[in-house]
Formats: structure tokens, sequence, C-alpha cells
């Protein structure tokens, strides 16, 4: 692509290249220069560098520069850069890193995915098995690729390039948390969550010796936050924002028709529809009262059953079923604890007379739990099969 084109594809689409650097002076001025040649959008954040980068960047006075008093850490810098870009009408923001470790003809790359994505964060996956990719950073990136996964559900084969492409206004509505290099995964997550598309493109990268690399990357302590951020997207994850898009979708856009597609008619496999029926029954009679639907919602998630299936049978806990589960399980229990299986309505229970009673009932509880969704396992599977084979033969017939 043309420089000239290239210049004007990032006025047309109000791009930046957004540059956040720290003690990076022997770099920074190339990294500049490479960019210059395909856009002067471009916005600098000096995150309290304490070389002498501050002068390298006063011959650029044309450029948006802000800077930080002291430094505030990766995140920070791009949330800065973030907000001054979006100030002063930029659409759109490409980061990349002061080190020299990303190729400025690739941004055409970033730009060329505008029209096709206008709504996307595109991050540039990084060839990793080329000479001089350090291996805890393989390692690294592999380990946050599964998270990432597990969180929002969409695969990528690199989730920590700092060469990406973001949208400024979807980004610009969220309240972020983290400063350091975790950032880079919050913005990835939260904009996820909020239904903002997560692509990649295969970019070219340069990795010096290991004798010529700077890294301000602290191994114990941005590693540890990076787990414990994905602790918690995990947990928030499985337990709100996948039930809520789960039920909205369900609640608000599902049809009968679409109901019946996603179970009678759903090309699930005969085993997996069963498990899902076991599973939701199993999970309706569980002692999370109020939570069932949720955790079940969540659960059927990461085993990848169909969501639809078990929300309808984890319904099994309501009104005409309640006083049978509740004694069910209670007398499953005390049985097989050696407890009294009778029950004593009095006003004048005490708390160990309540305890006497809630013991049985929780480990009973399970066990009804499981034994009833193996057997409606059991019972689907099998009524399945004979529908299988009934409409197998009847097809034969029709086809004779």
């Amino acid at each position: 692509m043309e420089h000239t084109t290239l210049h004007h594809k990032f006025i047309h689409h109000a791009c930046c290249v957004l540059i956040p650097t720290y003690n990076n002076a022997t770099a920074i001025a190339a990294v500049i220069e490479g960019v210059l040649e395909y856009t002067s959008n471009i916005v600098i954040v000096n995150d309290g560098s304490t070389d002498n980068t501050r002068s390298i960047l006063e011959n650029y006075p044309d450029l948006l520069v802000v800077e930080h008093a002291k430094n505030s850490g990766k995140g920070m810098a791009l949330r800065t850069g973030f907000k001054a870009a979006f100030k002063h009408g930029y659409k759109y923001a490409i980061s990349i890193d002061s080190d020299g470790q990303h190729y400025p003809d690739d941004l055409h790359l970033f730009i060329e995915q505008i029209d096709a994505h206008p709504n996307a964060i595109i991050i540039g996956a990084r060839n990793m098995d080329q000479p001089n990719v350090p291996g805890k950073s393989t390692v690294g990136n592999r380990a946050s690729s599964f998270w990432f996964w597990v969180v929002t559900g969409i695969k990528l084969t690199d989730t920590q390039s700092g060469y990406r492409l973001y949208p400024l206004e979807p980004i610009s509505k969220i309240h972020f948390l983290t400063r350091k290099y975790e950032f880079e995964i919050e913005v990835m997550v939260r904009c996820s969550w909020k239904g903002v598309n997560v692509l990649s493109i295969p970019i070219k990268v340069f990795y010096p010796p290991a004798d010529e690399r700077i890294t301000h990357f602290r191994p114990f302590k941005d590693v540890t936050r990076i787990t414990l951020l994905n602790i918690v997207f995990v947990l928030l994850s499985a337990f709100w924002f996948t039930p809520i898009r789960l039920i909205k979708n369900f609640s608000l856009k599902e049809s009968k028709k679409k109901i019946y597609d996603h179970t009678v008619g759903s090309p699930d496999s005969i085993l997996k529809k069963s498990l899902s029926m076991g599973f939701g029954v199993c999970m309706g009679i569980t002692p999370f009262w109020g939570y069932q639907i949720w955790i079940a919602l969540a659960l059927a998630h990461l085993l990848k059953l169909n969501k639809v299936i078990v929300v309808i049978f984890s319904n099994i806990s309501i009104p005409p079923f309640i006083p049978f589960i509740l004694y069910g399980s209670y007398y499953i229990g005390a049985t097989l604890l050696n407890k009294p299986t009778e029950l004593v309505f009095s006003t004048d229970l005490s708390m160990q007379d309540i305890f006497n009673y809630l013991y049985p009932y929780i480990f009973g509880s399970f066990i009804l739990a499981l034994v009833s969704g193996i057997a409606v396992f059991i019972v689907s599977l099998a009524i399945q099969l004979v529908i299988e084979k009934i409409s197998h033969k009847n097809n034969n017939k029709v086809d004779e």
C-alpha cells in the first residue's frame, strides 16, 4: 500500500498511532520516524521516563505528547493515551511498543480491518516460534490465551501482543481498574463482555538477542497481578456475565421456534441432550436455592452442554414438586445418617434443632440430585434411542 494512501486512510478513519514509552530512549526516535512514514496522527505518552526520553520527544513539537510526572505502568499510559486521543477527535488508536519490537510497515494491516470490523479490537498476533523469542513469553502467552478463552469463549493465538487496534468510543465508556501490564488483558475481556469483537491478524515481530533486550516486565509482580485478574474474571464470567448474557438471550430473543431448535431440533447428539437433561434435573434439586439456575448455566457453559435444555430441566424445583424434594432430601439424608426421619413442627425450635434437620437435608439433597439426574439421563437416552430407531425404520419404509 502506498504511503500517501495510508496517510489518507488514517485521516479518513480518524485513527492515530499510540506510543506509550518508559525509558526506551535508545529506540523511541526510530519508532517515531518509522510511524511518521505512514501517518502524523501520533499520540505519545511518556510514562515518567528517567532517561533522556523527554529531550528526544522535544524534537517532535507537532506530535501530541502527554507526560506522566512519575512512572504509573503501561496500562495507565494506555488509558491516558486513549483519553487524550478520544478528546482530540480520534475514533481509533493503534498501540505500538516503543522498544522497536513492532514493524510500522504492518500498520496498513490494522487500517484494512476497520472497514470489515469497525467495532472490534484487533490484536497483532506474533510468530512465537521464531528465533530469540523468550521461553517465558511463549509459556505466558499460551496461559493468557487459555484463560481469555475460558472467560470469553474467544480463541486467540496471542493475547499479550502490544500491537493492537482499539475502537475508542466503547473503551471511553468503561471504567477500568488496572494500571500495569494486566490492563491489556482487562481491556480485551471487559470490551468483549460489552459486545466488542476481539480478533487477531498475523504481524511481524523483532526480538533482539537476550543481552540487547530491554524489558520492564517484572516476572513475579506482573505475573501475580495477571493471575489474580484472571481468577477474578473466571469467577465473574462463570457466575455473572455468562449467565446474564444467556438469560437475556433466552428471555428476550428466543421464540418458540428457536426454543424448539435448541431442544428437540438441536443438532446436538442424543448423548449430549440426555446429559443436559440429567444435569439440569440434578442442579435443580441441589440445595442452592435462588442460585440453582445461575450455577447450572455457568457449569453448563464450562461443560459444553446444551444450555437451553439445562435451564428447562433445572426448573424442577417449582411449587408442585418443592415439598416432595425437601422431604425426600431430608428422608434420604436422615436414613443414611441414622437420624430420625420424622419431622417435628414446632415454634420452639432451637438452633441445634435446626442444624439437626439441616445437615441430613443438605446431605440427602445431593444424593437425591445425583440419583435423579442419573435416572433422567438413562430414561431420556433410552427414549431418544427408541424414537430414533422408529424414525429410521419409517424412513426405510418410505424409501422402499
